[in-house]
């Protein structure tokens, strides 16, 4: 089960500070009784380099790259279905930053619950995940954000495997180096993150908030949903933070929060910057499982809360619509759909062995290159044995 949360409101106010906004979207949390009515818990390769994207009005993809180019996706908003959750906690002792974890925990929930997956049973296919893609939410994430990032590019290995293509990360060598050079200022405030989660949740409905506890990230609670964008059927996973402790709350996901912190913001070029960045991002991550709503605390310089406030997704749309220029949800959705579209036209080999690493750098298009039997081969042999075993005891008479 997932952590629930309680959290009464302590809110102090800096008169310059604090988000206002007359028209805003969101909600505070104190309702009139004085309590807070949202109880939560707690080396790089050389990629095939192609010709520029086509000129606007020209569809995107061509046979061979993919245009990011904001105009041409600013088309109807794609189909994308409700998200329905299957779900599982995941407890383990956090690895070396180094070591990544690629798919590994998704496809051991995946093996362990098969029979909860729409399992299709074909002539061409005898045994295969009812799923056009696996993947983390994170890298869905990326991929909506993509068309207004200007700063970080992304790597992304995809192998097709019995008709699934699989999805997982590659650390680019900027990201690297970032990450071996943090600041202690910047482990700090990642601390001040996990911190501000112990502040407002709780083990059990019937507890409070441990404030004064050691912060502990050895602990995750992953959702695991199964939707639809466009025709493109997606299982992916991604960590939840918290949900309603209301015991008449909706079935998750919708029961579910996301706990964000961010400096306060006390001039309008500091609003214009969280509206264009920030909250891009909030809504990315939290719209593709379905997460209701963003609960985030504003710190000040010393890391100290000043606020807390309330941003339901289906909102945040209206609260950037007045920004001149700012990012368009259903560009994220068309620029994610047709890059899945893009990626089942050229992975098209069936091997575990075979990499299809697809590159990407701010103001260029997509492009991508083939591996086999490299480094950056991601779906672990004990996946592969178990899923083919399946297959070959289908067969048996």
């Amino acid at each position: 089960m997932l952590t629930t949360v309680a959290m009464d409101q302590h809110r102090s106010h800096n008169p310059n500070s604090t988000y206002q906004n007359p028209q805003s979207a969101y909600r505070r949390h104190k309702d009139t009784s004085g309590r807070n009515p949202c109880e939560i818990k707690r080396s790089r390769p050389n990629p095939h380099q192609y010709q520029s994207g086509p000129t606007p009005g020209q569809n995107p993809r061509s046979s061979q790259d993919l245009s990011t180019r904001r105009e041409l996706y600013e088309r109807d908003f794609p189909v994308y279905k409700q998200p329905v959750e299957d779900g599982y906690k995941d407890r383990y002792i956090k690895k070396d930053v180094t070591k990544k974890e690629k798919l590994d925990h998704i496809l051991r929930w995946i093996l362990a619950n098969k029979s909860k997956l729409n399992s299709k049973v074909t002539a061409a296919s005898s045994c295969a995940l009812d799923s056009d893609f696996v993947t983390w939410r994170g890298h869905l994430t990326k991929l909506l954000t993509t068309p207004y990032e200007t700063r970080e590019g992304w790597l992304l290995a995809v192998t097709r495997f019995r008709g699934t293509l699989y999805i997982s990360e590659v650390e680019t060598e900027v990201a690297q180096r970032e990450r071996e050079n943090r600041t202690e200022r910047h482990e700090e405030a990642m601390y001040w993150g996990y911190k501000f989660e112990q502040y407002t949740c709780a083990d059990n409905v019937h507890s409070l908030p441990d404030p004064g506890g050691v912060v502990n990230t050895n602990e995750g609670f992953c959702t695991v949903v199964q939707t639809r964008l466009a025709d493109h059927r997606l299982l992916f996973s991604g960590e939840v933070d918290c949900r309603d402790k209301d015991p008449n709350a909706p079935a998750a996901p919708a029961c579910y929060v996301e706990l964000k912190t961010s400096a306060e913001i006390c001039t309008p070029k500091q609003r214009s910057n969280f509206h264009r960045f920030k909250l891009l991002k909030w809504w990315a991550q939290s719209f593709l499982p379905g997460v209701p709503r963003v609960v985030a605390g504003f710190k000040d310089e010393e890391g100290v809360v000043v606020t807390v406030d309330t941003f339901p997704i289906s909102k945040i749309s209206q609260l950037i619509k007045n920004e001149h220029n700012c990012w368009k949800p259903t560009v994220c959705m068309n620029f994610c759909c047709d890059f899945l579209s893009f990626v089942k036209q050229i992975a098209t080999e069936d091997n575990p062995s075979v990499v299809y690493l697809f590159s990407w750098e701010p103001r260029r298009d997509v492009t991508f290159s083939v591996h086999r039997d490299s480094q950056y081969s991601f779906l672990p042999h004990w996946y592969v044995e178990v899923m083919t075993s399946s297959q070959d005891k289908h067969h048996q008479p």
